[in-house]
């Protein structure tokens, strides 16, 4: 898998990678991407084909947890995080969902996975947890629904009963987001009493 912008900096020209695509020696996935056509793809194509696309971005939300095996959801579209100032792409293969991180949160938590031969950045299971619950406190705020919180404790459930984050990973992160007293904290007790 290689952007357009790679192939340049190898000395293959935009009109022989053209000429490539015409042939089937290549397949276009995305406006200025491309992947051979006999490449294997793993389950997890979409976010390789998202990490090339935005190089900046880091995978979150319910692609995280999904790529970490903490829900049952198959998320629509691949949730990307930018910085605040990252310039917004407009991508119209594979779908993808962008959502702005505040400097303090962005370059925490991150793991490099490789798929397909790309160096994929994606949040760690307890970043993720507390990502989510970050915004379901926004969507209750705005639309006065608590399925984001429910949610997000559902994914923190899962996630120690499976031993993928513990109790102070999960913790540290919430401190660092500001939202440990209000939301994560009385949430993470309750899971953790008997424990």
């Amino acid at each position: 898998m290689m952007r357009l912008s790679e192939f340049l900096e190898e000395g293959i020209t935009a009109a022989t990678i053209s000429r490539m695509e015409q042939r089937a020696a290549v397949n276009q996935l995305s406006r200025g991407l491309y992947q051979l056509p006999d490449a294997l793809l793993d389950g997890n194509h979409s976010l390789a084909v998202a990490a090339k696309l935005i190089p900046n971005g880091v995978i979150c939300y319910d692609s995280a947890l999904a790529f970490h095996e903490l829900t049952d959801r198959i998320p629509p579209y691949v949730w990307m995080a930018i910085g605040p100032r990252d310039w917004r792409p407009k991508i119209v293969q594979p779908r993808i969902e962008i959502a702005r991180f505040g400097p303090k949160e962005f370059d925490k938590g991150i793991e490099r996975h490789v798929i397909e031969g790309v160096s994929v950045p994606i949040y760690v299971p307890a970043k993720t947890i507390v990502d989510l619950f970050k915004s379901g406190q926004r969507q209750k705020a705005f639309y006065s629904a608590s399925a984001g919180l429910a949610h997000a404790t559902q994914a923190m459930k899962d996630a120690l009963r499976l031993r993928k984050a513990t109790p102070s990973e999960i913790a540290k992160y919430a401190v660092a987001a500001g939202i440990w007293e209000k939301n994560v904290q009385p949430r993470l007790e309750a899971l953790t009493v008997n424990a």
